[in-house]
């Protein structure tokens, strides 16, 4: 059975990816240092403890999840913006597309944005999560291009009995007749602080909790830039918040154009709407540019 790679904060970009393509799933050691992750168990520890279970049997009767973690903590910069797990969301999702404008012949290059944002509790006694795709979610066919890259970030010790995440290497590669196998499946352990990187493609569940402790993982998302977000974070991170952020996440969280035009506001970058007090005096900046969509 194929086992997990592990590699250090400081691997090759070309490595990362190749192991990527061809496993659809890869561990990084050391992904956050202790501070950071220090600040987000501060952040985001308390109302992890005091979220009620899930009610959902697939999101795990003895699990808690928390949502909208860019509005509740501000720390998050340095783990999507890792530059293993962003630079290997780039490589494999942003690849240029050829079209025809006209009678020319070009290609773009689509954007990445951040789609989905948990915090996840594995309590003693919860069982395994069912086998599944993460990019299921947009009903698209396998194989396919890549359009989702997954992070799980062990904010604990992962272990193949506290109900690591399990992972079947390759499967990103099946098509959608063949059906996934716990008996495939590999345990992502790896010690807090690691980080497990997998393609929306790879088959994987929440593993089961037979120790007396919790599992606890942050998981983040980066899509294709012209797919809806899978957590709205237009409502989950008021402006405020999103401005707390360096502008490369204002932009991944859903402030930025995809190539050749999706997610503009008044013909242009929606960004603007971040660097005027509101939302009409974006739409008088884009006035006085002579950017008024209704023109």
């Amino acid at each position: 059975m194929a086992e997990l790679q592990h590699v250090g904060p400081d691997a090759d970009l070309d490595h990362v990816t190749e192991i990527m393509e061809r496993d659809g799933a890869i561990i990084i050691e050391n992904f956050a240092d202790s501070e950071t992750l220090a600040g987000l168990w501060e952040d985001l520890g308390p109302d992890l403890q005091d979220s009620d279970y899930c009610e959902v049997g697939y999101d795990g009767h003895r699990t808690r999840r928390i949502s909208s973690l860019f509005a509740r903590t501000t720390r998050l910069t340095p783990i999507v913006t890792q530059p293993l797990y962003l630079g290997a969301s780039r490589r494999l999702i942003q690849k240029p597309v050829p079209i025809w404008i006209g009678r020319s012949q070009i290609e773009m290059t689509p954007s990445i944005q951040i789609s989905a944002s948990q915090a996840i509790q594995i309590d003693p006694g919860q069982g395994k999560q069912p086998l599944h795709r993460e990019d299921t979610l947009y009903l698209r066919p396998h194989p396919g291009p890549v359009i989702r890259m997954q992070l799980m970030l062990a904010m604990s010790d992962f272990t193949a009995e506290n109900g690591a995440t399990l992972v079947i290497p390759g499967s990103h590669l099946w098509d959608d007749t063949r059906a996934p196998r716990y008996a495939e499946c590999v345990p992502a352990a790896m010690p807090a602080g690691s980080g497990l990187i997998f393609q929306g493609g790879t088959y994987h569940s929440g593993g089961r909790n037979d120790t007396d402790k919790p599992r606890t993982g942050l998981t983040l998302s980066l899509d294709l830039g012209s797919l809806r977000q899978e957590e709205n974070q237009y409502l989950a991170v008021p402006k405020e918040k999103v401005l707390a952020y360096p502008e490369e996440v204002r932009r991944l969280l859903g402030y930025d154009r995809c190539a050749p035009g999706v997610g503009w506001f008044e013909l242009q970058d929606p960004h603007m709407v971040l660097e005027h007090d509101d939302i009409d005096a974006a739409r008088a900046a884009a006035d006085r540019l002579g950017l008024n969509a209704a023109a």
